[in-house]
């Protein structure tokens, strides 16, 4: 079977992407699931990702009506994360715990893309970020910032160009920052739009993750993008200590 440009495009985006040691200097315990999705016919919130946001609304309110979000394992322990990297936790809060506190009142919709891996993300306790591969340049970088990065966003309605603290633990491309604070916020230019038909989904896991909870999580959403079109292909790796750049 002959592959498609998309398909190589993300194996070598998956081969190229790494980790610096300076982050598992900070936290030998983290690992981060690359995957990669093309073939998606793009598409509106519809019946399934409503079902999977609702799923995702009711186990958070139960876990929550037993113990306050900041004391979740997994919440916990990217607070004490984003502490070691001189962020804190209580203004700029992790992905997972930011999803977590709007499941009381109800999880953003977005469309079916979007809203799939948010519902993933609360289910499995996992901070989850989505890129546009078609806007991303070169493999994925973490590492900690020196401080001349670009970082687009939009303030007041308007677009800015930020640059990350020195130290901060932040995803780079070719380009620039694509997320702050490592799953804090995401830049402008690699963010999904409904036009979106190739992504990379990373998954962030730190210790009270296992491995086989890390794969359960990244087959959930395989699952489900796979629905997105008659010829979605999913790739993936795994990042670990032993992978350090």
């Amino acid at each position: 079977m002959t592959m498609s440009p998309h398909s190589h495009g993300a194996q070598q985006l998956l081969a190229g992407g790494r980790v610096d040691a300076a982050v598992f200097d900070l936290r030998p315990d983290y690992r981060a699931m690359l995957l990669t999705v093309d073939g998606i016919v793009p598409g509106p919130s519809d019946e399934a990702s409503e079902a999977l946001l609702q799923d995702a609304e009711a186990a958070a309110g139960e876990w929550l009506r037993s113990s306050p979000v900041e004391v979740l394992p997994h919440v916990a322990a990217w607070r004490e994360a984003y502490r070691a990297f001189g962020a804190k936790p209580q203004r700029t809060r992790n992905s997972l715990e930011a999803l977590l506190r709007r499941a009381e009142t109800g999880l953003p919709r977005v469309n079916q893309l979007t809203d799939l891996y948010n519902a993933v993300s609360v289910l499995h306790q996992i901070p989850v970020g989505g890129e546009d591969l078609d806007r991303y340049a070169g493999p994925p970088r973490l590492m900690r910032a020196t401080g001349e990065e670009s970082f687009d966003t939009v303030a007041g309605a308007e677009t800015v160009v930020e640059h990350p603290a020195p130290g901060e633990v932040v995803w780079c491309d070719d380009v620039g920052v694509t997320c702050r604070r490592w799953n804090w916020r995401q830049a402008r230019r690699t963010q999904l739009r409904d036009d979106t038909t190739s992504v990379l989904f990373i998954l962030d896991a730190l210790g009270p993750m296992t491995d086989e909870a890390l794969h359960a999580a990244a087959d959930d959403l395989a699952a489900h993008v796979s629905r997105l079109g008659p010829a979605v292909r999913v790739a993936r790796r795994m990042i670990t200590d032993g992978q350090r750049a």
